[in-house]
């Protein structure tokens, strides 16, 4: 099957563990087999591969974002870049003729397209094939998932079906609702729109063309900022006459705050974290390196990090967006294709770093006019390029680099550095990138 994950949002719901760069998808709080913890894209991307290991998986998401895929999935991940954000249809019309114009996939070849972070499990992705399979048939140009409702929901569309059959045409989509006019959807069969639609890519090109003025691939990248905001249910499904349902009746949670996201957890404490036994409903996840201890809670969520701690009662954290907006703060913590870096410290005319870099990556040759820089190894070994000079680096080695200096580093094994950046005009614009010569 050919899937294309949407990956976008900028994950403020779920602060202080997602930021503008770090969003829900990758943090990682499900637990393995092997006790180690996985996040939402690895969970689902692995999830795709035990149903189908010869799918196509595409991603399309920001710029953003693809250090952070890169780095949890791999460098053989396909990857289909928004240069913005323009809502869902530019980005599945750019995602289309990625996979028609560069990975050569046919006219006649069906693709799914679903979110990077429903909490499924494999049940879900089988439906997602047999979506693509029904697609093809040619019965209907567009082919949803429709979730059977289990409780009347406000957060989501309805889709309404003619018939009560597995596959049916669609009667009519409803709007997020109240919770009354809900039940009278789901009395009458609706089931919920969980953004989960298969299509042929000739028809999903057709129309494409039909709404933006592009020749191909490439020429649709180059112009993607001039394109219109505007979803793919508004361009597309709602103004489509053929066009069939689904039903899916299993597991499907939208981990979208943390009242949802902490369900899906095994243990109550994620990190270095202590409950008493008069606690009740209460999670605990910590990124840092000090104890949590709570007592006597319930219905609680807390979130410890680099970017701030937040205490909140699990129903009232629904509505944190608007606090987190008035948040203004440098980014702490991201993971890169090369590694993390973990800001630990803040000062006016310094910044200090921990620098992770993975086993056979490297960071780009660079020089910064308004800032000098400390490397201090304090695990693994490397080589560093200063000025075009290689050098050997181990544990306990210390490398200096004043402002104008052209420098990287690369990993040997894991590599972890501590960064001292040194001036007056501490800003992550400060950063000329030139070609290492071999």
């Amino acid at each position: 099957m050919t899937i294309v994950l949407l990956s976008g949002g900028s994950g403020k719901r779920l602060w202080p563990l997602s930021n503008d760069i770090r969003s829900k998808q990758f943090i990682k709080i499900f637990k393995k087999e092997d006790g180690t913890l996985e996040s939402m894209v690895q969970r689902v991307y692995g999830q795709i591969r035990k149903v189908d290991p010869q799918a196509t998986v595409t991603i399309a998401t920001s710029k953003s974002q693809v250090s952070a895929i890169h780095n949890q999935l791999g460098q053989d991940v396909g990857i289909c870049v928004e240069p913005c954000r323009r809502d869902t249809f530019p980005a599945i019309a750019l995602a289309t003729a990625y996979l028609h114009d560069v990975k050569g996939i046919p006219l006649e070849e069906s693709v799914v397209v679903c979110p990077v972070d429903p909490y499924v499990e494999e049940d879900y992705f089988r439906v997602v094939e047999q979506l693509g399979q029904q697609a093809l048939k040619g019965q209907a140009n567009l082919v949803l998932m429709g979730i059977q409702p289990t409780y009347p929901s406000e957060k989501y569309g309805y889709i309404i079906p003619r018939t009560q059959d597995a596959v049916s045409e669609v009667e009519t989509f409803k709007e997020k609702p109240d919770a009354e006019t809900a039940q009278k959807y789901i009395d009458q069969g609706a089931l919920w729109n969980g953004g989960v639609f298969a299509y042929k890519v000739g028809y999903l090109l057709d129309k494409a063309h039909q709404l933006i003025d592009f020749t191909d691939y490439q020429d649709l990248f180059d112009k993607y900022e001039t394109l219109e905001k505007i979803s793919f249910d508004y361009a597309v499904v709602e103004k489509e006459t053929k066009i069939q349902v689904m039903r899916f009746a299993g597991q499907w949670k939208d981990l979208g705050t943390w009242n949802t996201l902490t369900e899906a957890m095994e243990d109550p404490c994620i990190g270095e974290g202590m409950l008493d036994e008069t606690c009740q409903n209460v999670h605990v996840i910590n990124e840092l390196s000090v104890p949590v201890l709570c007592m006597g809670l319930k219905n609680v969520i807390v979130s410890a990090s680099a970017e701030g701690i937040l205490v909140s009662d699990k129903e009232q954290s629904s509505y944190i967006k608007p606090f987190v907006d008035k948040i203004d703060q440098q980014i702490m913590f991201a993971e890169k294709s090369w590694g993390s870096f973990r800001v630990l410290d803040v000062e006016d005319e310094s910044l200090t770093i921990k620098v992770t870099l993975h086993t056979g990556h490297g960071m780009n040759y660079h020089s910064h006019q308004y800032r000098d820089e400390v490397w201090t190894v304090i695990a693994g070994e490397g080589r560093t390029v200063v000025d075009g000079v290689e050098k050997k680096v181990k544990t306990g080695d210390v490398i200096t680099m004043p402002a104008g200096c052209r420098h990287t580093v690369f990993a040997d094994t894991e590599l972890q550095l501590i960064e001292v950046q040194l001036g007056k005009e501490i800003s992550v614009q400060d950063k000329q990138k030139y070609e290492l010569e071999q």
